[in-house]
């Protein structure tokens, strides 16, 4: 089992309040996990490489800038949306799924760690009339049914992060007919020129402007 030491060796910058964050994850995941099961049985043991750093890819990608607003579609047990939210304090993290219970683990855990810039809620994507500067997400979905459930819920370009206004999307395996449609404006972030684990070896943060 690898711990909270890999988040730590990527992101050698955290504050103390933010590794004591980290470090807080797995016991309240593994404790939900048996509630409620929002990581794989089998996987509660590479939760810091398997769930963690992956949602952290995003962050390798874009440094949200404070202010910057964020939806996680289809959050699950709240992954990308917690690790970011942990990685970027000062931004507004709004996390959805349309089932309440695994919302229910988000809220908890969300409370568990004092992170006051998340927003849970149960609700599909489709029905919100919020708008945002990011939505992110961990392969829910081809990104061409993705993208007609989000492509009005993005803001006018105030915030001037790294990257334009768009949806970050975590996707592994061979992605080159799915991403045919969107050729011209679609670029791909492969993981393992950040992260050296086998695990990251087919696995790409897939970034789309609005």
């Amino acid at each position: 089992m690898q711990g909270v030491e890999i988040i730590f060796s990527y992101f050698p910058n955290l504050s103390e309040l933010q590794k004591k964050q980290f470090t807080q994850l797995f016991d309240l995941y593994k404790d939900w996990n048996e509630k409620i099961n929002v990581v794989s049985r089998k996987d509660i043991d590479s939760l810091y490489v398997h769930h963690v750093l992956h949602s952290l890819g995003i962050a390798k990608v874009c440094h949200f800038k404070p202010g910057t607003k964020i939806m996680d579609v289809g959050t699950g047990g709240g992954f990308p949306g917690i690790p970011l939210a942990i990685m970027f304090p000062e931004c507004k993290f709004h996390l959805v799924d349309s089932i309440g219970k695994k919302i229910t683990v988000v809220r908890e855990v969300a409370t568990a760690l004092e992170l006051k810039n998340v927003n849970a809620q149960q609700i599909r994507a489709e029905e919100l009339r919020t708008k945002y500067d990011f939505v992110v997400s961990r392969a829910v979905t081809e990104l061409s049914a993705f993208v007609k459930w989000v492509e009005n819920k993005f803001a006018p370009q105030t915030i001037f992060n790294e990257l334009e206004n768009g949806i970050l999307y975590l996707k592994g395996g061979d992605l080159e007919e799915e991403l045919k449609p969107f050729k011209k404006d679609v670029t791909v972030f492969e993981l393992k020129h950040f992260f050296k684990e086998e695990f990251f070896e087919t696995k790409k943060v897939v970034y789309l402007p609005a």
